[in-house]
């Protein structure tokens, strides 16, 4: 069963969490779950996109390999960017809410990161370890970007700017992979606002995640590199 407790430097004070990134924690993936709070970081390393979950809502997502369970960016126990998703950079760390609805960091006791082997959690003294401040910062992420999400698909839609996209990676001459139900943002449609939606989407902060969703795609082909490497050297 698995132990998600409130965290505290007390009975934690002795905790301690591998760093690092793996399969056996999770990150062997093709797509990460992303929040519009990371979109700036992000957009450098990575295409964002939107897709459907099962309920038919859509999510922001930045593609991480071409195959089934396959990171491109994982380099042994390395992740191989300038920023990791804060889903994938939290750890074992998670936030809930207390008794008086105050957001808390909770702890996955049972998660596969937590090891006698990994960095402490905290000081000697009870302040926080570096660790934490770095899962802190992911949480916090995924705790203003949850709120934010919402509010960005529903503006967008309000006003047309979400548009399906066909993504295909010619891996050989006799090799295509297409990467089925993505969007983005409709860049014409973009361009064509008139001023008073424009000042809207600007007012609201959707304006700046929308162009850096829309830049975002020249990543394909940066995936597609990192996919053919990868591919040369187990063939080699």
């Amino acid at each position: 069963m698995t132990r998600i407790v409130p965290l505290n430097n007390v009975d934690h004070a002795e905790l301690r969490v591998l760093a690092g990134h793996g399969a056996r924690f999770g990150d062997a993936v093709n797509q990460a779950v992303v929040f519009a709070s990371e979109f700036e970081a992000l957009q450098r390393d990575y295409a964002i996109l939107l897709r459907r979950n099962a309920e038919g809502a859509y999510r922001a997502v930045v593609l991480l390999g071409v195959e089934r369970d396959e990171n491109l960016f994982l380099d042994g126990d390395r992740w191989d960017a300038r920023y990791v998703p804060a889903l994938h950079a939290r750890g074992p760390f998670s936030i809930g809410v207390s008794g008086d609805g105050e957001p808390m960091i909770h702890v996955d006791l049972d998660h596969p990161r937590v090891d006698p082997a990994g960095e402490p959690v905290f000081r000697d003294h009870g302040g926080n370890a570096p660790l934490l401040d770095r899962a802190t910062a992911a949480l916090r992420a995924v705790y203003a970007g949850r709120a934010l999400g919402e509010a960005m698909i529903a503006g967008w839609s309000a006003l047309g700017l979400i548009a399906p996209v066909t993504l295909q990676l010619d891996l050989a001459a006799d090799r295509r992979v297409n990467v089925p139900d993505c969007h983005t943002i409709d860049t014409a449609r973009l361009a064509a606002l008139d001023g008073a939606a424009l000042e809207r989407l600007h007012r609201e902060d959707l304006l700046r995640p929308a162009i850096w969703m829309a830049s975002s795609l020249d990543n394909v082909r940066h995936l597609l590199d990192r996919k053919l490497r990868r591919d040369a050297a187990v063939s080699f």
